[in-house]
């Protein structure tokens, strides 16, 4: 990221100003004015995204952008809030204005497709990699939003859109060409590498997860991790069929050529599809509003009471896996 040096005061009004809402006061101020909606309670969420590993540096910016800001917007989306906004923080190694302006024109973008305005934050010059920090806010009806905690015996498991598409995408990038990688065409790695980049958040689903989800969380570090994470801190277990988790026809071809991928679609995470606990009674309005929305929904699996151990089975047979889920440390 070379090119002319631009003051931090330039930086801010050529770049991002433009893209503050209302609630930014153009950023012309050292904090954000925001109402929250009459009658709702406030959802904030926070994620950070480092240059060699969560993205690659030289990822296209405006593609680093949206990434940044979809993965926040998958939180929100959990939690069935709608968005009402975001603060950033980006620490620079350089000040190059093609790549800024790239950045910031695939974050202004994504910001007015998803209604997520930006609303402030702050800029800085690091000796170490590109850093973007995003706390995004959303609102929900007072109470309702949905919890991590919620899950309890007798809810069905659902999980939205395609797993391991994004982990399967990333090995394309890190790993020697191997037999599985040759398995695929070009299209299909060309998506494979696409779901790494871009992370498709649900938020056309929020209103119905209020409406009939008893707990929700997205998938960011691993479906079978994440899922146990859930379900620990609701006090239950579940049990899982492996093969109804939903995988895409790229995923499926890969794991035909070399069976051991499943592991790595399951636990590899940065997936960002949203798994929930959904009473049998409500999962058909689910299911409808899912379709409506246009958001694959699959049932593969059932709560049942605390103090079993989770139960993976694939066609029949219990699965393990030597890891549950990606972990920074």
């Amino acid at each position: 990221m070379t090119g002319s040096p631009v003051s931090e005061d330039d930086l801010i009004a050529r770049f991002f100003a433009p893209l503050a809402g209302d609630g930014g006061l153009g950023l012309r101020d050292d904090a954000a004015c925001v109402a929250a909606p009459a009658g709702s309670d406030l959802v904030m969420t926070v994620d950070g995204l480092v240059a060699g590993v969560h993205f690659f540096a030289d990822d296209p910016p405006d593609a680093i952008a949206r990434k940044a800001l979809r993965v926040n917007l998958s939180d929100l989306a959990a939690k069935g809030a709608d968005p009402l906004g975001f603060l950033l923080t980006l620490a620079l190694p350089a000040t190059a204005p093609a790549w800024l302006e790239a950045f910031a024109r695939g974050l202004g973008e994504d910001a007015a497709q998803y209604g997520c305005p930006l609303l402030g934050g702050d800029t800085v010059k690091t000796p170490g990699p590109l850093t973007i920090s995003i706390t995004a806010f959303g609102a929900v009806p007072t109470g309702r939003m949905v919890p991590r905690t919620g899950a309890r015996p007798g809810d069905l498991v659902a999980v939205t859109g395609a797993i391991g598409d994004a982990a399967l995408g990333l090995l394309l990038r890190t790993t020697p060409v191997v037999a599985w990688i040759g398995s695929l065409d070009e299209t299909e790695r060309s998506y494979l590498h696409e779901r790494y980049r871009l992370p498709r958040p649900r938020n056309g689903l929020a209103e119905a997860l209020r409406e009939h989800a008893h707990a929700a969380m997205d998938v960011s570090d691993g479906f079978v991790g994440d899922l146990e994470k859930m379900l620990r801190v609701s006090g239950a277990a579940a049990c899982v069929r492996v093969e109804d988790v939903p995988m895409s026809p790229a995923v499926q071809r890969a794991i035909t050529a070399d069976p051991a991928l499943l592991e790595a679609a399951l636990t590899g995470g940065d997936d960002y599809e949203i798994l929930c606990a959904v009473p049998p009674e409500r999962i058909d309005a689910l299911k409808a509003a899912a379709e409506a929305a246009k958001i694959p929904l699959a049932v593969v699996g059932e709560v049942v009471e605390g103090g079993k151990s989770n139960l993976f089975t694939y066609h029949g047979a219990p699965a393990s896996f030597a890891r549950r889920s990606y972990s920074h440390f």
